[in-house]
């Protein structure tokens, strides 16, 4: 079963998206995208968080997709890829509780579900860039230690040369 936040995610990328193509008041496209998922969702607050800071940053957001994906001109990467990227990317540079890894695995999964067969690959490229670039003390934190590389034994020392 997905979790609440992983829900919310979804219900922000498709506001990103209804809100790009037609306009409104995204407040109110949240509210009706999150009443699909009223049984699953208890705490809205996570989703209007997250889509209040999207729409906040969201110039800063694409320039650093943009320079991180020089490639694809932002108007070409397809709407849905795009939403996703902002969300992933907002959640890697300005989240506090949201791990960056996590952020990533989250936006892969939305762009499993809603992207084409490359959206995965090209969500999960992307977003790894931007937080090796912006977030690297996270890269190795989250990582768990094997036993065996914890039990090895001192490394030797080597004599100091004379």
């Amino acid at each position: 079963m997905a979790s609440y936040r992983h829900i919310a995610r979804i219900a922000v990328m498709q506001t990103i998206f209804a809100y790009e193509f037609r306009g409104g008041e995204p407040k109110d496209i949240l509210k009706y995208n999150l009443q699909e998922y009223a049984s699953k969702v208890k705490d809205f607050s996570f989703a209007e968080n997250l889509l209040k800071g999207v729409l906040q940053k969201k110039q800063d957001l694409i320039e650093v997709i943009q320079e991180e994906a020089p490639e694809w001109p932002i108007d070409k990467i397809a709407p849905v890829d795009r939403a996703v990227l902002e969300m992933g990317a907002y959640e890697i540079l300005y989240s506090e509780d949201v791990p960056p890894i996590v952020a990533i695995n989250e936006a892969v999964e939305v762009a499993k579900s809603f992207g084409d067969t490359n959206s995965p690959k090209f969500v999960n490229g992307v977003l790894s860039t931007i937080m090796h670039k912006y977030r690297p003390e996270s890269v190795h934190k989250n990582l768990p230690q094997k036993e065996s590389a914890q039990k090895k034994s001192p490394k030797k020392k080597f004599p100091k040369k004379s």
